[in-house]
């Protein structure tokens, strides 16, 4: 599949934490396990998150890390309410960097960083 993003990774110091925080946030279910490499997670702290969950079959990603693992993410998660989602975001405990911003009924689009400080987008009709 040329130029569609086909997996994606939420990597931070508190992988427990950030599992719980996309969980509540978006809905996401998690088999956790081991990656490939100690360098992306900590072994049995990698949450890897099914396609079907994500309302993007095939578009699988994880969300893992440890205490010795520098926070990194950047990713654009499709929502029905741009200024909804970055609500919810701060409520659980995240940090609005900026929107909504754009066109309502073509593309309105808003990033947070979530507890551990990774970035991440969000993008919408509204």
């Amino acid at each position: 599949m040329t130029d569609a993003v086909v997996h994606f990774e939420i990597i931070g110091t508190d992988p427990v934490r950030l599992r719980e925080y996309y969980g509540e946030l978006f809905g996401w279910e998690y088999e956790v396990g081991d990656t490939v490499s100690e360098q992306v997670s900590e072994p049995g702290s990698y949450g890897f998150v099914d396609g079907s969950t994500t309302g993007a079959p095939g578009l699988n990603g994880g969300v893992g890390g440890g205490p010795g693992l520098q926070p990194k993410a950047l990713f654009y998660v499709g929502v029905d309410d741009v200024g909804a989602a970055l609500d919810r975001a701060e409520e659980l405990g995240g940090r609005r960097v900026f929107g909504p911003d754009g066109v309502p009924g073509k593309l309105v689009v808003g990033q947070f960083t979530d507890p551990e400080g990774n970035l991440v987008g969000v993008a919408g009709p509204k």
